[in-house]
């Protein structure tokens, strides 16, 4: 019999957006496979997938939904705003305009998701230096504006893929995180403070 996982401290709800082809399905099998295909079929509608990881000391289990970036979709994608822990906007180093996109889904994030909904912008396709069209100091001084933390990934080679999901999980322990186990601890001094009705006899 195969031992049980322990429960984790904490589950949080990811979401994953950004223009099509920018690589989001190909980061999220990366990160929960450590796999790549370069035949990886375009995700149609909404996909999700679980890793569990380590981080600060405490057990973190990450439910992380990958959206089609297709603008017939935007409508559908809308929903899973809501209830998302984190989001992490995602475009492609080699095509300005999936650059320039990532302010119209903020926008969309700011529309549905929750205020204090963690964010992270990430730059996919790092590896195709010869053909690489943002510049990381755009990237950097577009997340200053914004106070979002930038990180260039390649889901091809995995640089950089565990590093940016850990970095979205450490910011979520520090601004949700105290909230979550409040409210977990609150609930077992209710259940310890529970009284039993009758007087106490003694069984002979």
């Amino acid at each position: 019999m195969a031992d049980r996982q322990p429960a984790p401290d904490h589950l949080f709800k990811l979401v994953i957006i950004g223009d099509a082809g920018v690589g989001k399905s190909s980061l999220l099998l990366r990160f929960t496979e450590d796999n790549f295909s370069t035949n990886y079929i375009s995700t149609i509608g909404v996909d999700f997938r679980f890793r569990t990881l380590n981080i600060k000391k405490k057990i973190v289990k990450l439910q992380i939904w990958d959206t089609a970036g297709q603008e017939r979709f935007r409508t559908i994608t809308s929903a899973y705003y809501r209830g998302a822990d984190g989001v992490i906007l995602v475009y492609d180093v080699t095509n300005l305009d999936s650059f320039k996109h990532v302010e119209d889904w903020l926008e969309q994030v700011n529309k549905y998701a929750s205020e204090d909904t963690a964010k992270l912008i990430v730059g996919n396709k790092a590896d195709l230096v010869q053909d690489k069209k943002v510049q990381s100091e755009d990237a950097l001084a577009f997340g200053e504006k914004f106070s979002i933390d930038v990180i260039e990934t390649s889901a091809k080679t995995a640089d950089n893929v565990d590093k940016a999901f850990n970095r979205l999980g450490e910011k979520l322990i520090e601004t949700r995180g105290d909230v979550a186990e409040k409210k977990r601890d609150a609930g077992r001094v209710k259940l310890k403070h529970v009284k039993t009705g009758g007087s106490k006899k003694c069984c002979k």
